[in-house]
């Protein structure tokens, strides 16, 4: 989950700051909030981003993972080389987990399903994605589902994403037929306008500390 939206727009940077969770000499783990970059845009007005406002407190801080503008929750931040090395294979073996909740369009009856559909740049329309038998590369997210609202039509859902391609979480659930609500990408109109804000987040990580080898487990429940 990256930040794969066209950053040649001007983006309004969220007035609310991120939140340490945790931290020690060597790595963070922030709260992001929704509607902030993670790293700098190409436009001259997306300088405001959470690695930027992240340095002015801590000058060595740097990303080693990402999520969108649109998405709220946590992520890892090394402050040393080695912790910026350490982590960075943890992704590429892909010991590190992640979870997700997300409120989505529609009542979903199965409550669990594996999500295998591979995913590729959609060139016609981007900065989206598609789903690509032919070119797509494997992208994979296991679902469960929380709870169903019957009267608005809608489910919370926990993902956890075992790939981490960009919009991954965001593009399985339209293929499902069930779109998160609020996602101004792949939503029509009427479910990107049922909400101020895309309603997925971040809300757990977990990954071993590259100095302790002690597995560290985060948590920070949405606000909605």
């Amino acid at each position: 989950m990256t930040d794969a939206i066209d950053t040649l727009a001007r983006l309004e940077a969220s007035s609310e700051d991120y939140k340490i969770l945790y931290q020690d000499d060597i790595v963070l783990v922030v709260n992001k909030p929704a509607k902030l970059l993670t790293v700098p845009g190409r436009h001259p007005d997306n300088a405001d981003c959470l690695i930027s406002r992240l340095q002015r407190e801590f000058l060595s801080a740097s990303i080693v993972h990402r999520l969108d503008y649109d998405t709220s929750g946590l992520l890892i931040i090394p402050l040393t080389k080695r912790a910026l090395s350490d982590i960075s294979k943890q992704f590429q073996v892909r010991t590190v987990v992640k979870q997700y909740i997300a409120v989505v369009d529609g009542i979903i009856k199965a409550d669990s399903q594996r999500i295998d559909l591979p995913l590729a740049a959609d060139l016609e329309n981007r900065p989206c994605y598609k789903v690509c038998q032919q070119s797509g590369k494997p992208s994979v997210t296991d679902m469960k589902v929380i709870s169903r609202d019957l009267q608005l039509q809608q489910t919370r859902v926990q993902l956890n994403p075992i790939t981490g391609r960009s919009h991954q979480l965001r593009v399985h659930m339209q293929a499902l037929g069930h779109t998160i609500l609020g996602d101004s990408l792949y939503a029509t109109k009427a479910i990107a306008e049922a909400s101020p804000r895309l309603l997925l987040h971040a809300e757990q990580i977990q990954f071993t500390h590259p100095l302790t080898g002690k597995s560290l487990n985060i948590s920070a429940a949405p606000n909605f």
